[in-house]
């Protein structure tokens, strides 16, 4: 066993997921399922550039509780491996069609953070009637991506020569409050980093993260293909996001009559700054059902 995977299994250790391998648009792709879908939908889950799908695990234990919880590495991301063939847009989202189609017994709402966010957004305007209900969590695509100086500056120290160090910088600027963070994941958290740090040193993982970027990110997605998204859209949204600002999500909102829950003392990936606000926002995102 390699050094990844042990980092992977400490990681998942405890929770109610099963990691699983499925070959979907040529991608040999790491997933994670859990719950049995008793009380609710199916919910996939997709992360953010550079990340991996263990950036959940805050969240995954009461979304299981009620659904069942399908949650990628992103192709190219984590332990997805990519054949060699070009990450075009196209492909990305042939692959997050075979992922629906395989794992999901109903059409499921599709949750997406950052890039996973303008994934998801292009497949819900080109695939109507497959999804239940599309939660956009501070979501790249909507405006050009354009972060803050100084969360720009720190992306890219990190990505240039990552360590440690360089990891831990980056994450002060997305996370509101790094030290609550580090304590909510307790033990598992050196892992985390250290996994974090791993991967962004890997050529591989850095040219999907450009080839996302460049597809989904680069360019605001057109308003008319978001404003041709028909199925429920909600929009949660961290409000001291140094990545996408939340007068972006504000607008969006307006713009679409998406709803919006802004989750207080929470950068851009509040369900890992604050666990228990995002499953409220979730939970309103997802109507009558109820999350435990």
């Amino acid at each position: 066993m390699d050094t990844r995977q042990r980092m992977r299994e400490t990681l998942l250790a405890g929770f109610p997921v099963d990691e699983r391998r499925r070959h979907l648009a040529g991608v040999s792709t790491a997933v994670l399922e859990g719950g049995d879908g008793a009380a609710g939908p199916p919910v996939v889950l997709l992360h953010g550039p550079g990340e991996f799908a263990a950036t959940w695990l805050p969240v995954l234990p009461r979304l299981a509780r009620a659904h069942h919880v399908i949650v990628p590495d992103l192709p190219g991301h984590g332990d997805s491996l990519i054949d060699g063939v070009p990450l075009d847009a196209g492909r990305v989202l042939d692959w997050l069609g075979e992922l629906v189609e395989e794992t999901c017994a109903a059409p499921p709402v599709l949750v997406g953070k950052t890039i996973g966010g303008a994934v998801a957004a292009r497949f819900a305007a080109g695939n109507r009637r497959r999804l239940a209900a599309l939660v956009l969590v501070d979501s790249l695509g909507l405006t050009a991506f354009d972060p803050a100086p100084r969360f720009g500056l720190a992306l890219h120290r990190f990505l240039g020569d990552p360590t440690p160090r360089s990891y831990e910088r980056f994450m002060e600027f997305c996370a509101f409050d790094l030290d609550r963070v580090r304590e909510h994941i307790g033990m598992r958290w050196d892992t985390y980093a250290a996994y974090a740090v791993e991967l962004a040193a890997d050529d591989r993982v850095q040219a999907a993260l450009g080839g996302l970027i460049g597809q989904f990110a680069a360019a605001p997605i057109p308003p008319e293909q978001l404003a041709g998204i028909d199925v429920p859209t909600t929009l949660i949204w961290g409000r001291h996001d140094l990545a996408t600002p939340l007068s972006v999500a504000e607008a969006a909102s307006a713009r679409y009559g998406w709803p919006l829950h802004v989750v207080e003392d929470a950068g851009d990936d509040p369900a890992l700054d604050r666990p228990d606000a995002f499953i409220v926002a979730l939970q309103a995102s997802l109507g009558t059902v109820a999350v435990p």
